[in-house]
């Protein structure tokens, strides 16, 4: 029996029906995957990593905003009620039988006394919780010291001030490296092309100075103005309640280089009438706020460093809002970071002590601490309040506060000019002003010496503006690894926690040795910090300790294999440690690394 024809017929329709249809999804699905028609991956890149840069700059913003906060709030807050208690009918009226002048004396030794230990812990904790968070819990802990003022006892005031001892250096050393991370991320940002920024691998040598030049001279520039904020309580509600200089001066008979500790002769009654106590809980509450303002700023943000991916949804919503503080690091480069081991973490920061420039900006770092404390405490009261009254507090350190913001500007001439500039102009100012000081004793209640005094303490500001500028510039050029960042700003801190210590102890010392501790302290410090820029110029081998690569638990999807680790130089150099030069490199610096062969762990 033969088939009928049709049906042979039939079937090849329905084949190439099938065919057809089959082709005909396959280019439904290519048009709804496959990349749109207008996408352009260049620029959407380019949009990418220019949200990124300027998430970059609020970054920087943000902690230089909360840095001013901070210690605006907190040296606000202490400069009002040491003030407050100082009258003796405040003390008696409010607070008769606690002994108020014996807590503020152990509030000031609990402050300054306590950063004695931080080398021993800073880098620990800052490990542990990353830079992020240990600026957030620092910034607690002084938010924790304003909230105490609101029960003036022994058991809070005390335990709120060695917290606060403790906060400092903890404080300063992860804000200090948080900005120069900042700086090294901007420049990951601008040239992401390079190869050495997609493979993770370290940048040449210098290339991220100039973002570190403009990013610190923002945060300086935002942190000085914290002393213009630190008046603000004194301006519009203490002012109200002070006596006139007639009455508080009146048993003062030497003030300047002729003076012996703190102002003495000063009236024990400094206040007219007595404030209410709702008053004070008013301006105290002011100033939680802006100390939980700073919190929430450092906190808020989550910003991690990822990578371009033209297909991930990050590449389209990565809008962050400008008050926000993000990530100083990549997830798995924190990860990297703690995985030295603690034993290590606790020694690094005394190894790094044998590099020789380190060794050479001691006296520098010492100076710093003596010169803030000294305008703040020796100057502003045995000079300033001395010939102008304590009403007039305010307006002095609001004058150096303004002049040192401003002038942090000029340490942007390290743009164009040799870094040594700065800081020697700096010193030289300083230097001058204190020849000045130690030559001069204001006439007591002679309002006629304001425009001198004004003077110094705009020119004062300027010089400090230029020293602590110039020193964070210095160490972000040296120290460029972000495995030593941590450890290098916390030696600096650390020294000028230490020099801070010196001057609470003597404060009871006469202005002329003060000064002349200071100006043989700054002559030492010029001479070291210029003879470390002759050696450099020598190209004298410095000696780093190596920084043991991570040793991580096989845990996780993330270090199944050895050759997972995305830690910077896992992949290009062989698993080199970063202090470990290349012949080519080595050849090419004004500074040459040695390793010390110490292989920690």
């Amino acid at each position: 029996m033969e088939k009928d024809p049709s049906c042979y017929q039939d079937a090849t329709k329905t084949v190439a029906g099938n065919g057809l249809g089959a082709e005909g999804t396959e280019a439904q699905l290519d048009d709804f995957v496959g990349a749109h028609p207008d996408y352009n991956e260049e620029e959407e890149e380019q949009k990418y990593f220019r949200r990124k840069r300027l998430g970059v700059v609020k970054n920087v913003l943000a902690a230089s905003l909360a840095g001013t906060l901070t210690y605006g709030v907190y040296l606000g807050l202490l400069q009002m009620q040491l003030i407050l208690h100082y009258d003796e009918t405040y003390r008696e009226v409010k607070y008769s039988n606690i002994q108020l002048e014996d807590i503020d004396r152990k509030v000031l030794m609990g402050i300054n006394v306590t950063p004695v230990a931080a080398l021993l812990y800073t880098p620990v904790l800052i490990r542990f919780f990353g830079t992020k968070w240990a600026m957030f819990l620092a910034v607690g802990i002084y938010a924790l010291f304003i909230s105490s003022n609101y029960w003036e006892r022994y058991y809070t005031l005390v335990p709120s001030a060695v917290a606060i001892g403790v906060a400092i250096v903890p404080l300063w050393a992860s804000m200090g490296n948080y900005i120069t991370r900042m700086a090294q991320k901007y420049y990951e940002y601008v040239n992401y092309k390079e190869e050495h920024v997609q493979e993770q691998q370290r940048a040449p040598r210098g290339a991220c100075n100039t973002y570190v030049i403009v990013f610190q001279t923002i945060f300086y520039a935002c942190f000085h103005l914290s002393f213009v904020c630190a008046q603000m309580p004194m301006l519009f509600f203490l002012n109200n309640y002070l006596y006139q200089l007639n009455h508080t001066l009146f048993g003062v008979k030497h003030c300047g280089t002729l003076s012996h500790g703190t102002l003495t002769g000063f009236n024990k009654t400094v206040l007219q009438s007595l404030p209410r106590s709702v008053n004070l809980i008013i301006v105290e509450s002011a100033l939680m706020a802006a100390a939980f303002l700073a919190m929430l700023v450092v906190s808020a943000g989550a910003g991690r460093g990822g990578g371009w991916d033209p297909g991930s949804a990050s590449c389209v919503a990565a809008r962050q809002v400008l008050v926000l503080c993000g990530a100083a690091y990549r997830p798995t480069e924190e990860i990297d970071l703690r995985s030295i081991g603690w034993g290590n973490i606790f020694q690094l920061p005394f190894k790094h002590m044998r590099d020789y420039r380190l060794r050479h900006l001691f006296p520098l770092f010492i100076y710093s601490g003596f010169e803030v404390l000294f305008v703040c405490t020796g100057f502003s009261l045995n000079y300033g309040v001395c010939a102008l009254g304590l009403e007039k507090l305010a307006y002095l350190l609001m004058a150096y506060g303004f002049s040192a913001s401003a002038c942090s500007s000029l340490a942007l001439c390290m743009l164009r000019l040799r870094r040594q500039i700065p800081l020697l102009a700096g010193a030289l100012v300083h230097a001058a002003l204190l020849v000045t000081l130690f030559c001069w004793a204001p006439e007591p209640r002679h309002l006629v010496q304001a425009p001198l005094l004004y003077t110094i303490a705009v020119l004062w500001g300027m010089a400090s503006a230029l020293n602590k500028t110039g020193i964070s510039i210095l160490l972000g050029m040296l120290y460029e690894d972000k495995e030593r960042q941590d450890f290098v700003f916390t030696i600096y801190h650390w020294w000028q926690a230490l020099a801070i210590f010196t001057v609470y102890l003597w404060s009871g010392l006469p202005m002329k040795a003060k000064l002349s501790i200071m100006l043989l302290t700054l002559a030492v410090a010029v001479g070291a910090y210029l003879w470390m820029e002759h050696k450099l110029a020598q190209h004298v081998v410095y000696r780093l300790p190596r920084i043991p690569r991570p040793r991580h638990k096989m845990h996780g999807y993330r270090y199944l294999e050895e050759d997972d680790s995305d830690e910077t130089g896992s992949e290009g150099d062989g698993g080199k440690d970063d202090d470990d030069e290349r012949p080519a490199e080595a050849t090419s610096r004004d500074e040459l690394p040695k390793d010390d062969g110490d292989q920690l762990g």
